[in-house]
């Protein structure tokens, strides 16, 4: 997401390279990817109804517009609650409010409480039956355990702004998927599990993300020093006014001293929806939403495609196609 933590200088690096967040085109990729995880007959049901969900991928983004109190639903400021938060901070919200108060989880993000109650919102639709809800929350959702991957999301540096290295956040989740999305391996062998215990589950991917950031600091410092000021920015007028964005060359070459950190993450966010989307309708009871347990020749040929790493070179990935509208 572009948080307003990020501040206007960074923003401005967002609006320049045309992204927003993880990225409209990964949230509304994850999305997608998390529904051929999935089981029948709930497969059938979501893959029927994609193209809403791949389309508002990217809503709370969009909500924070007008709703003050979204901005801290995406992210989680883990050294604000003690130097072993991603351990020791209770997994519900209760228990969390107990400990350290609203006004600092509301103030430093409370993230992976905000996704719980999203779930717990998920699966009352199901209970109910509701269509038009069970796709809100569903899309909602996708969004919120999206950003929690990334890692950027789980710390006061978020932006590299505490290093100087202003710029990361854009950097990491937006311009790099949006320049490689092509070359990801977008195939996993997951299939939808029940979760005992989501929140357990998303706190461990919590951890797992936190525990990236030593390695994405430091291999920018050590890039850094092999660029001059003019050959890793460019200077661009955006409303009239002079910003800096990083040059292709210096994404591209981070982009290899990361590896395949970033599509690790990208199929990680979608593994663990897939499970809570499950989940959510598991514990509703498993309710018949009117889905029939075979697979449309359409989904077919997308599992195909997917399994073969070849959904973006057959045209099947939606936010492919819809990007060039936002």
């Amino acid at each position: 997401m572009i948080s307003k933590k990020m501040g206007y200088s960074a923003l401005l690096l967002a609006l320049v390279i045309g992204l927003s967040s993880w990225g409209f085109l990964v949230h509304r990729t994850i999305n997608q990817l998390a529904i051929y995880s999935l089981p029948a007959p709930l497969q059938s049901y979501f893959h029927s109804e994609m193209s809403y969900l791949v389309e508002n991928a990217p809503r709370p983004d969009i909500r924070r517009n007008t709703d003050k109190t979204e901005d801290t639903k995406h992210f989680i400021d883990l050294e604000m609650f003690g130097p072993k938060a991603a351990y020791d901070m209770p997994m519900d919200w209760e228990s969390a409010v107990k400990k350290y108060g609203v006004d600092s989880l509301k103030r430093y993000g409370w993230g992976p409480y905000n996704a719980m109650m999203q779930m717990e919102h998920l699966t009352q639709a199901f209970k109910s039956k509701n269509k038009d809800s069970i796709l809100f929350y569903a899309a909602d959702l996708g969004h919120y355990i999206g950003d929690l991957h990334v890692p950027l999301h789980t710390t006061t540096n978020y932006d590299g702004q505490l290093t100087g290295q202003k710029g990361l956040h854009g950097l990491w989740e937006s311009y790099i998927p949006e320049l490689n999305l092509n070359d990801y391996d977008l195939y996993s062998k997951h299939s939808a599990v029940y979760l005992k215990n989501p929140a357990e589950a998303l706190w461990k991917d919590i951890r797992k993300a936190n525990a990236l950031l030593p390695e994405m600091f430091a291999k920018e410092t050590k890039l850094t020093a092999q660029f001059t000021p003019d050959t890793k920015y460019k200077t661009m007028v955006r409303y009239g006014k002079e910003t800096k964005a990083y040059t292709k060359e210096f994404a591209e070459a981070y982009a290899i001293e990361l590896g395949p950190t970033i599509n690790g993450q990208l199929i990680a966010s979608a593994n663990l929806l897939s499970d809570f989307w499950y989940t959510a309708w598991v514990n509703a009871g498993k309710p018949d939403l009117g889905s029939s347990r075979s697979i449309s020749n359409q989904l077919e040929d997308e599992l195909k495609s997917y399994k073969s790493n070849q959904l973006i070179k057959n045209g099947l990935l939606l936010s492919k196609k819809i990007k060039s509208q936002d």
